[in-house]
């Protein structure tokens, strides 16, 4: 098991890691829309949101040498569905040249930390 970290996504709130590798798979930790930069929420909407959602899980995948194809399976965390289909925009772009899209869940919790609206997590294979 190798525990993957980079400067490239924000760091752990809690007692967890980014992302950790096993046995050719990269199993990612939720991201949300935090700047790795300035620990901070960025300014805007949900599309604002997930989109520095996405940059983010193009920085953990990096530091584990993946890319967006690597992608098998994502599960994104909605404040409100509300909101899906603006995520779902987001999302598309994200995925827009990769062949084979991942499998993939989409549900409304009660909350997410620091009350963001949206939180992806992803599982990659090499």
């Amino acid at each position: 098991m190798q525990k993957i970290e980079t400067k490239n996504a924000p760091g752990a709130i809690g007692p967890y890691s980014q992302a950790v590798m096993v046995n050719g798979m990269l199993y990612c930790s939720g991201q949300i829309p935090l700047d790795p930069a300035t620990g901070e929420i960025v300014a805007g909407g949900v599309k604002e949101q997930a989109e520095q959602v996405f940059k983010n899980i193009d920085g953990v995948l990096e530091a584990a040498g993946c890319k967006r194809s690597n992608i098998v399976k994502a599960t994104v965390f909605l404040k409100s569905m509300d909101d899906f289909a603006k995520v779902n925009e987001v999302y598309a772009e994200f995925f827009k040249d990769v062949e084979i899209l991942p499998a993939r869940s989409a549900v409304a919790v009660a909350k997410l930390p620091k009350d963001v609206m949206v939180e992806i997590e992803v599982i990659a294979s090499l």
